[in-house]
């Protein structure tokens, strides 16, 4: 065996591993993630923020093949609805003293609302870039489009509130769930996305 077929595992490893990270983070952003501010915890949102971190980045790296510039625009709208609500956190839970609005479970949730909306043009777009890819189903990619689309109606805060429940939390749970269980168990193709990763680079 050559030196350069005993490397082609560890190579091809790479990828897989990373969407292995990636859906694990994803699972543990679904068990920790608060649905408001009945629920949120300093402890909570410390995770999950730091779980979305993560899963932006990692993202970013495995859809840079299909097209850098989207899957870029794509982890920084994930990480400007980190940045908000880290700012909304530390507002709620008095680090960051906004006045008026410090513990205010309200503004909380409106918060959450408009921070939804840059998670939803990050959704949107990541479904494009997984409907594109030759190494991820085409159907995870519609999913999280659909998802996308649910939470971008947060444009409109009355609208997105009250359609949350089941028009939005549900195509949520499907698309986010669905491509976390396949990235945690199946990862990515790896010879197709090395082909699309070799194809980029000409």
């Amino acid at each position: 065996m050559s030196r350069t077929e005993s490397t082609k595992p560890i190579a091809g490893a790479s990828p897989r591993l990373k969407a292995r990270i990636a859906g694990l983070l994803y699972l543990i952003i679904f068990i920790a993630a608060p649905s408001g501010a009945a629920t949120a915890t300093p402890a909570k949102m410390i995770i999950t923020l730091a779980c979305d971190t993560g899963v932006a980045l990692i993202l970013y790296e495995l859809l840079k093949p299909v097209s850098r510039s989207v899957s870029l625009l794509a982890a920084l709208f994930r990480l400007i609805f980190v940045a908000v609500m880290a700012f909304n956190s530390l507002s709620y839970f008095g680090a960051a003293v906004s006045p008026g609005r410090a513990h205010s479970a309200a503004a909380f949730d409106i918060g959450y609302g408009i921070a939804m909306v840059p998670f939803g043009v990050h959704c949107l777009l990541i479904g494009y870039l997984i409907f594109e890819s030759i190494f991820l189903p085409r159907i995870l990619g519609v999913l999280m489009a659909l998802a996308g689309l649910g939470y971008l109606t947060f444009l409109w805060p009355w609208l997105g509130s009250h359609l949350f429940f089941p028009y939005i939390l549900i195509p949520g749970i499907l698309g986010e769930g669905s491509l976390t269980l396949w990235l945690l168990v199946m990862g990515v193709n790896v010879q197709r996305w090395q082909s699309k990763s070799w194809a980029g680079c000409y």
